[in-house]
């Protein structure tokens, strides 16, 4: 399954960082979590890291598969 695409980032002069997903801004980053995000870039995977930080990693159909027989029983 492949995993989320889209997604870019720019760091900008004053240290914001600005996370796109798709050319529509997604997420602002400053300060301290502008750094520790910078950080999670560089050590994993860009694309699953900044769908996390903005909330992306999600695809809808969550609601579905709870609702699904084989997942219902599971819960009992």
């Amino acid at each position: 399954m492949p995993g989320p695409a889209g997604f870019a980032y720019e760091q900008r002069a004053d240290g914001t960082i600005v996370v796109t997903h798709r050319r529509t801004v997604a997420a602002t980053l400053r300060g301290s979590r502008a750094r520790v995000f910078l950080d999670e870039v560089a050590s994993g995977e860009p694309q699953l890291v900044m769908a996390r930080w903005t909330g992306n990693y999600r695809r809808g159909n969550e609601r579905t598969a709870r609702q699904h027989a084989r997942n219902r029983a599971a819960r009992r």
